[in-house]
């Protein structure tokens, strides 16, 4: 007789609970599935970018870069890449300050400007040389789906393809397609972070997810309540 009352509780309290994390649970299940709608490397734009052996070989023949050796530029890191044909190297400042360098003359490089970042954008992703759209964005007002605080131009293809071309580095830093930004939409939700889309511990989802594991556990245990069995006339 105990045992049938507290399975009645439970009965009643996994109804309560199910109302509670009725419309998180319909989230998380919808925005998972869309999230795995689509090979991950198709959503980062991974596809789109042209592979090493697509890419214009180096020209010339560059040699190390010759820092004065009273210390002045500071360099903390040195690293160089191949671009459109030219040995191209990065000298990282201790304060994070990058300057570019042409790596066979030696010469500082100014930040990129559009043209430049056109000519990146065209030989470095597929369908780039379809520019919709040419913005400028400064460090400290880039847009929302960059998720960095670097001065970038922001190329906008054709098929609403967004790519970001460092104007310090002359890097493709991302590439934001429009199924990224659903993507990028449907994770907020997932981890019910909308404002920064990149903290999933919050009190949002450690409630409710207590909330659903103490559901499943009372929707375990009532498998186990006997019923009565049905008196047929």
């Amino acid at each position: 007789m105990a045992n049938g009352k507290w399975m009645q509780r439970f009965a009643r309290w996994h109804i309560w609970l199910g109302w509670l994390i009725a419309i998180p649970l319909v989230l998380w299940t919808a925005s998972g599935l869309i999230m795995v709608a689509k090979p991950i490397e198709e959503v980062r734009g991974t596809t789109l970018r042209l592979e090493p052996d697509e890419r214009e070989p180096l020209r010339g023949n560059p040699r190390p870069i010759a820092f004065r050796l009273d210390g002045s530029p500071r360099v903390v890191e040195l690293r160089s890449f191949v671009q459109r044909g030219r040995a191209i190297t990065l000298a990282t400042a201790p304060d994070g300050t990058i300057t570019r360098y042409d790596a066979e003359t030696g010469a500082s490089l100014p930040p990129l400007d559009e043209a430049e970042a056109r000519a990146v954008v065209a030989a470095s992703i597929r369908g780039g040389d379809r520019i919709a759209e040419m913005r400028a964005f400064d460090g400290d007002d880039t847009p929302f789906d960059y998720r960095r605080l670097e001065a970038v131009w922001q190329a906008t293809l054709a098929d609403g393809t967004r790519v970001y071309v460092n104007r310090a580095t002359g890097e493709v830093d991302a590439v934001r397609t429009r199924w990224w930004r659903f993507y990028d939409l449907m994770w907020g939700l997932h981890i019910m972070d909308l404002e920064t889309r990149e903290q999933p511990h919050n009190p949002f989802t450690i409630t409710f997810g207590i909330l659903a594991l103490a559901g499943a556990v009372l929707g375990s245990i009532l498998l186990f309540r006997r019923r009565k069995r049905r008196v047929r006339a």
